[in-house]
């Protein structure tokens, strides 16, 4: 059974907000991130990241594979901090424009980061990918049994 501690939910949670796709060594409790294919398509590999890969692929059961949400759960994460945070409405409504159009997160991202409420931003996203982590966890463990 797969358990982390606080500290490993958060360090998995932080690296896939940054786009990586990670890997927990369940006999050695370490975690493995590189860049997710999706995102960084022009990215080699480096030997460490292939030997990784190679083991992986030898002891799949040793390793329980972690990644970021997909779009539209990311989508979902920034509608529900405009529905629960936002108190403005001409900025509740200004964000709500940005998700509809094409490059939403761009959009989405440009506004917050300009409005008082980047740290509360930061906070509920980071509380949303710990939760997601845990999900993961959770999966993982349910298909083991």
């Amino acid at each position: 059974m797969l358990s982390l501690t606080e500290k490993e939910v958060e360090q998995l949670a932080h690296q896939l907000m940054k786009g990586m796709i990670c890997f927990y060594q369940i006999d050695k409790k370490k975690i493995y991130q590189m860049p997710d294919d999706e995102d960084y398509f022009n990215y080699d590999l480096t030997p460490d990241e292939e030997d990784i890969l190679d083991e992986i692929d030898e002891n799949p059961d040793n390793y329980a594979e972690f990644t970021k949400m997909e779009p539209s759960q990311e989508h979902q994460m920034m509608q529900d901090f405009v529905d629960r945070k936002v108190k403005e409405r001409a900025l509740a409504e200004d964000l709500v424009n940005a998700l509809s159009k094409p490059k939403a997160v761009t959009g989405f991202k440009f506004l917050i980061d300009e409005s008082k409420y980047k740290s509360d931003w930061t906070e509920f996203r980071s509380g949303k990918y710990q939760d997601w982590v845990k999900e993961q966890v959770d999966s993982f463990n349910y298909t083991e049994d």
